[in-house]
């Protein structure tokens, strides 16, 4: 195992807090300063990474407990159904971006930003169109969010993985 990769996975529950409050950080980002509004399925990925960081809090509060060890290798494993969870939605996504398969049918943003003007237009009958989780909002390197947000949990779920065979290694 390499030195980068054993500190991690000997504190997999701290990494993975802290993997999962940065996702949230940069979507978060990508709404305030980038102004781009979160669709629904974006939305449903934030959530998974609220519960990701949540269990590893629990994780890392409960296995300081006396007799607490013992729980290390099942907040992993939670650890890594949720962000496989967290790449099966970012696929299906990715999937409705793509045109792949059909999206949700209320695939609304619930968090969209409206101004002023907007509020205006509104009120004068126009209608204000919510974000589409069928349109990437925004493509880098031929990826969308939702697709590097797969990536990105695919890799999460790779090192809780790991970080279980670990526990296991260091347990018998």
């Amino acid at each position: 195992m390499s030195a980068f990769l054993r500190p991690v996975l000997q504190r997999w529950r701290l990494s993975a807090l802290v993997a999962s409050l940065a996702m949230l950080a940069i979507a978060h980002a990508f709404e305030t300063f980038g102004g781009l509004a979160p669709c629904t399925l974006c939305l449903r990925a934030r959530e998974v990474y609220w519960l990701a960081a949540a269990l590893a809090l629990a994780g890392m509060l409960a296995t300081r407990l006396r007799g607490g060890e013992r729980f290390r290798l099942a907040f992993n494993a939670a650890l890594a159904l949720v962000f496989a969870a967290g790449v099966a939605l970012a696929v299906y996504h990715a999937g409705v971006e793509w045109k792949f398969w059909p999206g949700p049918t209320a695939c609304s943003g619930g968090g969209a930003i409206v101004d002023a003007s907007q509020m205006t237009d509104l009120l004068q009958g126009a209608r204000i169109r919510p974000p589409a989780c069928d349109e990437a909002a925004w493509v880098f390197l031929g990826l969308s969010m939702a697709g590097w947000n797969a990536l990105a949990s695919l890799a999460l779920t790779v090192l809780s993985g790991l970080a279980v065979a670990h526990e296991r290694r260091t347990t018998r």
